[in-house]
C-alpha cells in the first residue's frame, strides 16, 4: 500500500522502520512535529521519526498546525494514499482530513482500547497498578480514540517494567501488528470492530504536579509512581529548598513506627518511611545535581535521618 506516515518520538521508531523495510508498503511522506529546542544549549532538535525519515531520503513535512492547513491537505490528497499510519504524532487530527486515504487514518495506541484512550496510556496502566496491558491499531474518527479497532495484543506488565521499559516493548510490539493489519486491510481480510464506549477509560496528559510523591501514601502506591513517571516528570519529593527525585526503587511493605517520609541511613543503606513500609531507592538525583546510585548518594549525606516533605494526601 502507499502510505504516509504520522509519528514524532521514539515510539514510534519501530512502526516506520518496520514498514520502510518491508516490501509490500512504500512510505511515501512522513509528517511530524517541528523542530525542538533541547539541552541547555537550547539548539533546534529533529524529532527521532524525521531524523529517520532523513535517512531513508523520505520527505519530511513538519507544519506547525494540522486544521485548516490547506498545504498538508493538498499535500495529502496529491500523493494518492491508501491510508495514513499515525504513531504517537501528538496532535489531534480534524474529521475533514480523514476522508483523504482510501482506507483512512490507522493509529497504533499503546493499550487495550477503549481502555486508558488519550496521551498517557502507558503511564497510567502503571499508576493504576495493571498488571498487563497492550496495543490496539485502529481507524481513526473525529473522536479521541474512539475509532473501531482492527487488532488487539496483550502482554503483562512485571514490577520490574516502568514507563520507558514498557514503551521500548509496546512500540515493538505495535510495529508487527500493524503489518499484521496492513497485510489483511491490503487483501480486504480485515474489518475493524467498533468499541464498548461504555467500558471506555481515559489516560489525560502527565503534568509535573502529580510526581510530587505523597510519603502517606502505601508502599506499592508509590513504587507505582517511581515506575511510572520516568523520565518526566519523575517522582520526586524535597530535600530541604531542594527537588528529590527518585528515578529506579525496589520497595518493602514492613510495619514501623518512624514518621512518613523519613529518609533513612544505615548499614543496609537507603530506605523512606511511608504507610505501612519503606521505599528503597536505587537511584536518586538532587537538584543540580547528576543522577547517581543509592550508594554515590548516601557517601554524601551526613545524617542517619533526613525528613522530606510531607507531601501528604489527605
Amino acid at each position: 500500500m502507499r502510505l504516509a506516515f504520522m509519528g514524532t518520538p521514539d515510539f514510534a521508531l519501530p512502526a516506520i522502520q518496520a514498514l520502510a523495510d518491508t516490501q509490500n508498503h512504500e512510505v511515501v511522506c512522513v509528517i511530524t512535529q517541528p523542530d525542538k529546542p533541547k539541552g541547555r544549549g537550547r539548539h533546534l532538535m529533529a524529532p527521532p521519526v524525521k531524523q529517520y525519515a532523513l535517512e531513508k531520503d523520505i520527505p519530511v513535512l513538519q507544519p506547525e498546525r494540522i486544521k485548516g492547513n490547506r498545504e498538508i491537505y493538498a499535500s495529502l490528497e496529491q500523493l494518492g494514499l491508501d491510508a495514513v499510519i499515525v504513531v504517537a504524532y501528538g496532535k489531534l487530527l480534524p474529521a475533514d482530513m480523514l476522508e483523504i486515504p482510501k482506507k483512512g487514518f490507522i493509529n497504533v495506541h499503546a493499550s487495550l482500547l477503549p481502555y486508558f484512550r488519550g496521551a498517557a496510556p502507558i503511564n497510567r496502566a502503571i499508576l493504576n497498578g495493571c498488571t498487563s496491558t497492550g496495543v490496539s491499531i485502529m481507524k481513526i474518527d473525529a473522536g479521541m480514540d474512539s475509532g473501531p479497532v482492527y487488532l488487539r495484543a496483550q502482554i503483562p506488565i512485571s514490577e520490574d517494567d516502568d514507563a520507558m521499559s514498557l514503551s521500548t516493548k509496546l512500540s515493538v510490539l505495535g510495529a508487527d501488528k500493524l503489518l499484521e493489519a496492513l497485510d489483511l486491510l491490503e487483501r480486504d481480510q480485515i474489518t475493524p470492530v467498533p468499541q464498548d464506549h461504555e467500558q471506555a477509560t481515559y489516560a489525560p496528559m502527565l503534568n509535573k504536579d502529580e510526581g510530587e510523591i505523597a510519603w502517606n501514601c502505601d508502599p506499592v502506591t508509590i513504587h507505582n509512581m517511581i515506575r511510572a513517571l520516568v523520565p518526566w516528570p519523575c517522582a520526586y519529593s524535597h530535600m530541604g529548598s531542594k527537588t528529590l527525585k527518585i528515578w529506579k526503587a525496589s520497595y518493602l511493605a514492613e510495619d514501623h513506627d518512624l514518621p512518613a517520609g523519613t529518609l533513612v541511613k544505615d548499614s543496609s543503606g537507603l530506605r523512606i518511611t511511608c504507610s505501612g513500609g519503606f521505599i528503597i531507592p536505587t537511584t536518586l538525583q538532587l537538584e543540580g545535581k547528576k543522577i547517581m546510585d543509592s550508594y554515590a548518594f548516601s557517601c554524601g549525606l551526613r545524617d542517619e535521618r533526613i525528613r522530606l516533605s510531607k507531601g501528604e494526601i489527605s
